[in-house]
């Protein structure tokens, strides 16, 4: 073997040993991921992600429910021609994001090796990551981009204006994936102008987000004729409020506001149910309320008339409508697991154990399962092969992240938050009001999903990582008393932010 090999190779043994309770974590963690591949094969299948394989077979037009951003991800993809391709990508995104935890809270933040593995352990080895980055969604991407932003926020404390450029992109790409990315960008902003990076940075963040978004929503508004990203926030925000909105308390005119007065739900409010899905999609039994006309639900129109029927529940019962949110809202730190909103979505979020066929449904372009078929050049069924299926359906049984316990990981950032008031937070205050963000958001505009947690999970960890660094002995390299005070503490940054 030459000297130059046997240098790498001490220098890849030493990194190993200085990383060695994150190696191990992230080694099994590949492994638990590469039995999902093995038992599942090619991919599993979530009622959305047939719309998203439409996208990447029809990417000339905007859809008119969901942002592109992921549809482009598969177009990236289609050459190869393989669901078990891209799902290999998304759990490569689930462990880059576990790195990421760990790169911020060790090297930046200075928490021990064992500590800032524990942050990532959520990340790592929660079954229900593991079973979304398997499933053809845009939330693993979403996640791994919300993660990395607020990374490269957080390990900069003096940010230039190319690495402010650099994070709006990855604001533009965040909202792109998933529309409820966008207010990341508002929460970027404020924490900038608290820590005064100058206006700069700022502006080039700005900048660098909005023209690609801006450049969208022009496409779109060519399309459809409405300047937005998509022509489903009315109809979601009405399903948020069907579940109270009330007519005569509203005050709805038939005379002069037909409109609105054609959205008026008859269904008694006791008779409505605990989810607002029947209102938009089905509810527990598979039936429609027949609100929305035949091919009118995500029209122009409709997206303005369910807005502005939304908003009017909201004003008129205020009550009502923080009860719903309050209520959805601490769902999420529940201990267990109740089947939510029905049992037909709630079982997609669980590795199953019967094989079935591909839907036949029609989308706003082509069909689901003749899409997914021209995309593989195959057959695109998820295959259950035992026994590393068994095995994985037993791992999710014991091994996920309560929502009890994601509740005590934010209150230790809560702590952190309030222990550096005097400095508004200091850098706690973003991934913690991104995690809260990521909650709130679905209770307040939609409804409790049980994937709509998953994204928040990370940014917790991070939360809580750096609130407690201070309880913890820095590593040797970190203390600056071997350094002039003014000296970085890494090369190319700043000391960390207190």
């Amino acid at each position: 073997m030459d000297l130059p090999a046997v240098g790498r190779k001490r220098r890849l043994i030493a990194f190993l040993r200085r990383h060695r309770w994150f190696a191990a974590a992230f080694a099994l963690a590949s492994v638990l991921r590469l039995v999902a591949m093995l038992g599942y094969r090619s991919a599993l299948w979530f009622n959305d992600s047939y719309e998203y394989v439409s996208v990447a077979l029809h990417p000339f037009r905007p859809h008119p429910i969901r942002p592109n951003g992921y549809g482009w991800w598969l177009l990236a993809m289609e050459p190869f021609h393989s669901f078990g391709f891209v799902v290999f990508t998304q759990h490569v995104m689930g462990l880059a994001t576990a790195v990421l935890i760990y790169a911020l809270l060790h090297r930046r933040f200075g928490l021990p090796g064992w500590g800032a593995t524990l942050a990532a352990v959520p990340v790592l080895f929660d079954a229900y990551q593991i079973q979304l980055e398997h499933l053809i969604m845009s939330d693993t991407m979403f996640t791994m981009l919300v993660v990395a932003v607020v990374t490269m926020v957080l390990w900069h404390r003096r940010m230039s204006w190319r690495v402010a450029a650099v994070v709006g992109l990855l604001l533009a790409l965040t909202a792109l994936t998933r529309s409820i990315g966008l207010p990341i960008l508002a929460l970027v902003m404020v924490f900038m102008l608290i820590k005064r990076v100058g206006w700069r940075p700022i502006t080039a963040l700005v900048a660098a987000c909005a023209v690609p978004v801006l450049a969208y929503m022009g496409w779109f508004a060519s399309t459809y004729g409405n300047f937005a990203m998509t022509n489903s926030d009315g109809p979601i925000l009405y399903m948020r409020t069907a579940l109270f909105a009330d007519c005569n308390k509203m005050g709805i005119d038939e005379r002069k506001e037909l409109e609105l007065a054609l959205l008026c739900i008859i269904v008694p409010r006791d008779q409505r149910g605990a989810s607002g899905q029947g209102f938009l999609w089905w509810d527990s039994t598979g039936q429609k309320f027949h609100v929305f006309g035949p091919g009118s639900k995500f029209n122009v129109d409709m997206n303005a008339n369910a807005s502005k029927f939304a908003q009017r529940a909201i004003l008129s019962q205020p009550g009502d409508y923080l009860y719903v949110v309050a209520r959805d809202f601490f769902r999420a730190f529940r201990w267990d697991r109740p089947t939510f909103p029905d049992p037909k979505t709630f079982v997609q979020y669980e590795f199953p154990s019967v094989e079935k066929p591909l839907p036949t449904w029609s989308l706003y372009k082509g069909r689901a399962d003749t899409d997914a078929e021209t995309y593989e050049h195959g057959s695109a069924a998820t295959q259950i092969v035992a026994p590393w299926a068994g095995f994985m359906q037993a791992y999710q049984r014991v091994v996920h992240l309560p929502g009890t316990a994601l509740g005590v990981i934010l209150l230790i950032g809560l702590a952190g938050v309030v222990a550096r008031w005097r400095k508004l937070g200091g850098p706690v205050l973003l991934p913690w009001l991104a995690a809260v963000g990521l909650i709130l958001a679905p209770a307040a505009t939609a409804e409790f999903d049980y994937r709509y947690l998953l994204p928040a999970v990370p940014l917790a960890c991070l939360a809580a990582g750096i609130s407690l660094r201070h309880g913890v002995r820095r590593p040797r390299w970190f203390r600056p008393s071997s350094r002039r005070a003014s000296e970085p503490a890494i090369a190319g940054t700043s000391p960390a932010p207190r």
